[in-house]
């Protein structure tokens, strides 16, 4: 019985763990990259199909129409914390790239309108 419970709990986790991104990038320092314009054009450039990607602006690419479509709910609190980062620092700092981001991933605003008020509650100025 012990070993069916012991059993049991490992499948939970290592279920829950599959219902969450991968953590592998969440050392990457964000304030670095958006502080330079080259790391900062390789991003977007990448987000954007316009050039080529690393292996972490990669996985931000693939998760991100997800991310969007489920408000980061497999997001860790780290990577909630750093998007409402980038998000604030590309609207102050960087709008023309961020209308250009807004115009691939979130073309009829389904997304700013949804988690408007979501975003205002977080710090940011949609």
């Amino acid at each position: 019985m012990k070993s069916f419970i012991v059993i049991a709990l490992a499948l939970v986790v290592a279920v829950a763990a599959q219902n969450k991104y991968t953590s592998k990038y969440d050392g990457i320092d964000i304030d670095e990259i958006l502080k330079s314009d080259r790391l900062f054009s390789s991003y977007y450039k990448c987000l954007l199909d316009q050039g080529r990607c690393t292996p972490d602006a990669n996985e931000l690419k693939r998760i991100l129409p997800e991310a969007l479509q489920t408000n980061c709910a497999k997001c860790s609190a780290k990577q909630r914390e750093g998007s409402t980062r980038v998000i604030n620092y590309l609207i102050e700092n960087r709008s023309e790239q961020w209308k250009s981001l807004q115009a691939k991933y979130d073309p009829e605003n389904i997304y700013s309108n949804m988690y408007r008020d979501d975003a205002r509650a977080r710090g940011i100025k949609l």
